[in-house]
């Protein structure tokens, strides 16, 4: 048990690679005009080559079609840099490339196949309810009905390529995967808890953030303020909003992935954030914080006002925060959302993440395990994300400049070896 812990904290601890400018790949479309001017101000100043920008023919609004996304958008990039497969670690998507890739509809031989699987899925769904209603009926008859009624609903879930919809960054991901369950989400090789095994038996993953927000020059300013923030390193407070629930690690959540393990995993971040000497505020009352409760906010990580952002913080110039909850990046650009990420960009957070749909719990990274890799001072905001997220082909997206390492140069920062996996006493699983 020693020994396989220490690979895992190997895993979670050391870096992969040192992310540099010509190691980007800028996705643009061409279409709006805001979206090359983004890419030519990242270009302006992280370095990153001007060669290293591919332009395509998108939609101009958030959704995209899983067709046009195949055609026009991860087809095409696909082409344009398959010649540098190597050299291509991040990818950044910008202001106005769509957020969302809608449901993948069945083929012709998968339409043929619901056409026969249907009728029976009524006529089962009819035996039992009726064998539930009759008092004297044969519970072995029953069992045997359900048994086959629940293998003919997974497989139409196969064939209907039900939940396929997707945050565009996080198909991405994937873009070197020629083929790929779309039913739900794919564990993510690059998750620190996958096993070499897992992580060897696919092809490579692509890291991917987004530069984008309600205008394009909040945009640009994600940038200009992680540049300048890292000469200085990012100070201020840490504002960690939980809920008080208990995380039992012998009851049906014992991994930690529902509610209580993520409440537990806040409670670790601001009890390891707090080790490493920075100034934190823990709320631990269900009530969401709330407005103008903290100011000089560094980091701030709470729960659950779902789609009603509340400005509970007053935020530092370079800020990393989020909010878990299921809709909160729905939308990037619409003005009149309340959802947490384009407000939290508008009150001047650097990098934030959030939801296109409905994620569950597990679709977040664990606050304890990004938030301390990220105050290491010895990883990339991309690099954290990427580490922490269990799946790819999902719902979250990540916006911020994929370079930004807020306590490269900081004077307090937490040490590798105190990032565990969380909530502590959970149970660990591995893909």
């Amino acid at each position: 048990m020693r020994h396989l812990l220490a690979l895992l904290l190997f895993a979670l601890t050391s870096p992969a690679f040192a992310l540099e400018p010509k190691d980007v790949w800028i996705v643009v479309n061409k279409n709006v005009p805001e979206s090359q001017q983004v890419a030519e101000h990242y270009i302006a100043k992280r370095g990153v080559p001007k060669e290293n920008v591919v332009q395509l023919d998108l939609p101009k609004v958030e959704d995209i079609s899983r067709l046009d996304y195949d055609t026009k958008l991860a087809g095409p990039l696909r082409d344009a840099i398959k010649d540098h497969k190597e050299k291509v670690k991040v990818l950044v998507t910008t202001y106005g490339v769509p957020l969302r890739v809608g449901h993948q509809l069945p083929n012709a031989d998968e339409k043929k196949e619901l056409d026969t699987l249907r009728p029976k899925l009524t006529e089962l769904r009819k035996l039992v309810a009726d064998l539930e209603k009759t008092k004297i009926a044969d519970l072995m008859e029953l069992a045997t009905a359900k048994q086959k009624l629940n293998s003919l609903q997974a497989r139409e879930r196969v064939l209907t390529h039900a939940e396929s919809h997707a945050c565009v960054d996080s198909e991405l991901m994937l873009l070197w995967w020629e083929k790929y369950g779309r039913v739900r989400w794919i564990n993510n090789p690059m998750y620190f808890q996958a096993s070499e095994l897992y992580r060897k038996s696919f092809p490579a993953v692509v890291l991917v953030s987004r530069l984008d927000g309600p205008t394009a020059e909040i945009a640009k300013r994600l940038v200009d303020d992680a540049v300048a923030v890292e000469k200085k390193g990012l100070s201020g407070k840490v504002v960690i909003d939980a809920r008080g629930i208990k995380f039992d690690p012998k009851g049906s959540d014992s991994t930690g992935h529902g509610y209580g393990g993520y409440d537990e995993s806040m409670r670790e971040t601001a009890s390891l954030l707090e080790k490493a000497g920075l100034t934190v505020e823990l709320d631990n009352k269900n009530e969401v914080l709330k407005p103008n409760s903290a100011k000089g906010v560094a980091l701030y990580c709470g729960w659950y006002s779902h789609a009603n952002f509340v400005d509970c913080c007053e935020y530092e110039q370079g800020a990393v925060a989020w909010h878990l909850a299921s809709s909160e990046a729905v939308t990037l650009r619409r003005d009149d959302s309340k959802v947490w990420c384009p407000n939290l960009l508008k009150k001047g957070v650097c990098a934030t993440l959030g939801p296109v749909a409905e994620p569950y719990t597990v679709g977040f990274p664990k606050p304890a395990e990004f938030f301390g890799l990220l105050a290491t001072g010895e990883y990339t905001l991309v690099e954290c994300y990427g580490r922490t997220m269990l799946f790819c082909s999902w719902m979250t997206v990540l916006v911020g400049d994929p370079l930004y390492n807020p306590y490269k140069n900081a004077a307090n920062k937490v040490k590798p070896a105190d990032v565990l996996p969380s909530p502590l006493n959970g149970k660990k699983i591995s893909p």
